[in-house]
């Protein structure tokens, strides 16, 4: 997490030392063209923007590790340097701010790395009469669908200026969070069926995955609640009045992914507490079988132990029977006799046991 040191002065603007050198495209567009020029310089970015009122621009950013790029953009554009300040701090909360120039938002952009792991990511955006402006800290390809609609020019992403493309932005981060609390959904199954049958200590380290994931989610969901809802509030001219519907619309779904995560969320706890009746039984059955093992070397043993003091039957000295003194021993059949009298006794311990249900699972 970075941060800047104590002590800095407001809208200081601090660039991590393994930050990602910025790769930049720019899109323009109006009702009849789109072009795309990669590898631009921010000057002539810039330029292009406040030369072609008429057009509307897109300004990708990848990578923020060039501190004055990020000035150049900030006083090209009249950005507040603590504006731009959130955007090299990259665990910001989702918001929105409305400038005489632009406006600004932050969003989060959450997704799965090869490891598997949850990534939550930083968007910083800046909308303007015509152009909007996205950072981001790495080169993740994910508006990949927005670029492709802009190509086509179908529906209103080519006529209802950057305000459009700014809600298009927002949507597609909202609607990428459904995949993954799918994929969630689906995980949640396999661990329920999974408890059922063979739960082990990798079961817990999975639930508290998930659990942890759901936290960083709501957390994410509901300042993007907030956010929207701020958005739809505001009075602007930047988003016109007919972006409002879409926007209630990206709203709706904020609410549909905080159900979601409130379910899954309670799908979580109860697969704890089925973790815990699990593994209770499991331990019940082991106490069970290692009871049924005692009570059956109980009376062998007595058995063996009684006729091991070995009590000598005839006094060596005076040649005096002791008939109390364990005559067994000098049996010719003792021995088959105490094996076959202990294979009995187990043999209708194990019927008894059997017929209580003792020995079922």
């Amino acid at each position: 997490m970075h941060h800047t040191p104590p002590g800095t002065s407001p809208g200081t603007i601090v660039v991590a030392d393994d930050a990602s050198k910025p790769k930049l495209i720019l899109y323009g567009y109006n009702t009849e063209v789109f072009e795309t020029i990669a590898d631009i310089s921010i000057n002539t970015a810039v330029t292009l923007i406040k030369a072609n009122p008429a057009h509307n621009y897109w300004l990708q950013i990848k990578g923020i590790g060039d501190k004055q790029l990020l000035e150049t953009i900030s006083s090209a554009f009249g950005i507040h340097p603590l504006e731009m300040e959130d955007v090299t701090k990259l665990y910001q909360r989702p918001k929105f701010e409305e400038h005489q120039s632009h406006l600004f938002i932050i969003a989060r952009l959450l997704g799965r790395s090869e490891e598997g792991l949850l990534q939550n990511d930083q968007l910083s955006v800046f909308c303007g009469n015509n152009f909007v402006i996205t950072l981001q800290a790495n080169y993740d390809s994910v508006f990949e669908v927005i670029v492709n609609r802009l190509k086509a020019g179908r529906g209103m992403m080519r006529t209802a200026g950057s305000g459009y493309l700014t809600y298009a932005i927002n949507d597609a981060i909202v609607d990428s969070y459904f995949p993954l609390l799918e994929k969630m959904g689906d995980a949640l199954d396999e661990l329920e069926d999974e408890l059922l049958t063979k739960p082990t200590k990798l079961s817990m380290e999975k639930i508290q995955i998930i659990k942890r994931d759901l936290i960083l989610f709501r957390r994410a969901a509901f300042a993007e609640r907030d956010k929207v809802n701020d958005i739809l509030r505001s009075h602007n001219d930047f988003i016109n009045v007919s972006v409002s519907p879409y926007l209630k619309d990206t709203y709706d779904h904020i609410i549909q992914v905080l159900d979601m995560v409130d379910s899954y969320k309670e799908i979580t706890a109860s697969l704890m507490d089925i973790y815990v009746s699990s593994m209770s039984n499991k331990l019940n059955i082991v106490m069970k079988i290692m009871t049924v093992f005692s009570a059956v070397f109980m009376p062998l043993t007595f058995i063996v132990g009684l006729y091991g003091m070995n009590f000598a039957n005839q006094n060596p000295v005076t040649g005096k029977l002791l008939p109390l003194n364990m005559p067994e021993l000098y049996s010719p059949y003792g021995y088959i006799g105490c094996i076959v009298g202990m294979f009995l006794i187990v043999a209708v311990e194990l019927w008894y046991f059997t017929r209580k249900g003792w020995l079922s699972n």
